[in-house]
């Protein structure tokens, strides 16, 4: 009996503990609309985080993508990913790469690259738009999200 409550605590404490961040300081991560291609969906999603280098204020942008394989055999899925600050900003490569992506599951949110920035006088919006294509396939549309990473 005392073996069954041992266990039981150490459990509730386990789960405790993993529910917990574990940086206080930890970006959430919002996401955009999906979009799909010869059954492989992706959703771009972004996270910003706020810091201080000194006495500037900076931000990491971090673009991140939910890539879903509907298929009945496992595939290598290629990623790329672009981001831009939405006042006047051009669009920057961030990251690009391949995963395998098993049948009938969903990976993700994984990061695709990231970019710092200092934070400027007005709060701008970072966008991040993210694409995917099964090896040998075609590309999706875009798939986006933004936020306006620098409030005080």
């Amino acid at each position: 009996m005392k073996l069954k409550q041992l266990a039981a605590t150490a459990g509730a404490a386990l789960l405790t503990a993993l529910a917990l961040p574990a940086d206080a300081h930890a970006a959430a991560i919002a996401c955009g609309g999906a979009v799909s291609t010869q059954n492989i969906g992706a959703q771009g999603c972004i996270s910003a985080e706020r810091w201080k280098d000194g006495r500037v204020f900076m931000r990491n942008i971090t673009a991140h993508a939910v890539i879903t394989n509907s298929r009945a055999h496992a595939t290598y899925v290629d990623y790329e990913a672009y981001f831009r600050i939405r006042e006047g900003g051009h669009w920057v490569k961030l990251g690009n790469g391949r995963t395998i992506v098993q049948r009938r599951s969903t990976i993700g949110p994984i990061e695709l690259g990231n970019s710092d920035r200092v934070c400027g006088p007005v709060n701008a919006t970072a966008e991040i738009r993210v694409h995917v294509r099964p090896a040998g396939g075609a590309w999706s549309n875009w798939s986006g999200a933004a936020t306006k990473q620098c409030q005080t």
